[in-house]
């Protein structure tokens, strides 16, 4: 392996490794938390096995979980299939963790899934600060706001992807492989392209919690699209 993405992969490692993981909580949580417009976020997570070719929100369905007092429940929260192997998950922000919002909740709040999904990130933006692009590495950017284990969300960021254009109308090449972690390659820089691919490839394989995405997303022309499949789920 070259020095130079040597010390690039160790330190994405270490930046995911210090990632404080925020919990999805279930809707009969003991934590009160605010079920208010200005408290809905978005998180995005694994869909192991899946490859979703066109963006947009395709209900993820009923959800059966056990509760940590050890109960069993079956909901309907407000997850959606998004792209790729990657789901959306709107929720309430608790701080230490979050709660998913129910499908009931965004009907109360007078919010369709795409609203309730630009609150969210406007939300985001509001409480932890936009995103921030710094050069990294190889040729490629980092991005980051004020809470490192949201800096995922940014991804759904639509406004930031577009300005990113501007400088890049080729367009952008993206791997998300860990929540904490968010790094873009310009599309028309084939050597960035590379080690994007290697070092994404690297840090989803390493497997933990932190683990989001094992695909690679092309941001053009004011669109996502597959860029790089997911890989096939470990036995």
């Amino acid at each position: 392996m070259a020095p130079r993405l040597a010390c690039m992969l160790a330190a994405l490692t270490l930046a995911a490794a210090n990632v404080a993981c925020a919990a999805t909580a279930g809707p009969n949580d003991d934590q009160q938390i605010e079920h208010s417009a200005s408290n809905l976020l978005v998180v995005l997570r694994e869909s192991p096995g899946a490859n979703k070719q066109a963006e947009g929100l395709e209900p993820f369905g009923k959800i059966a979980t056990r509760l940590p007092n050890g109960r069993d429940i079956e909901f309907e929260p407000s997850w959606y299939q998004y792209l790729g192997d990657l789901h959306l998950r709107i929720v309430f922000d608790g701080g230490r963790q979050v709660q998913s919002a129910l499908p009931q909740d965004l009907e109360r709040l007078s919010l369709a899934p795409e609203q309730a999904l630009t609150r969210a990130i406007g939300n985001l933006r509001a409480r932890y600060g936009p995103p921030v692009a710094l050069p990294w590495s190889g040729g490629l950017m980092q991005v980051g706001g004020d809470a490192p284990d949201l800096n995922s969300s940014y991804l759904l960021d639509r406004d930031f992807w577009n300005t990113q254009l501007r400088e890049h109308p080729a367009g952008v090449v993206v791997a998300v492989p860990r929540r904490g972690g968010l790094v873009f390659a310009p599309a028309d820089n084939e050597t960035a392209v590379i080690s994007l691919r290697f070092a994404a490839a690297a840090l989803y394989a390493a497997g933990d919690r932190n683990r989001l995405s094992s695909a690679l997303y092309l941001f053009k022309d004011g669109r996502w699209s597959v860029f790089q499949p997911p890989q096939k789920p470990f036995d």
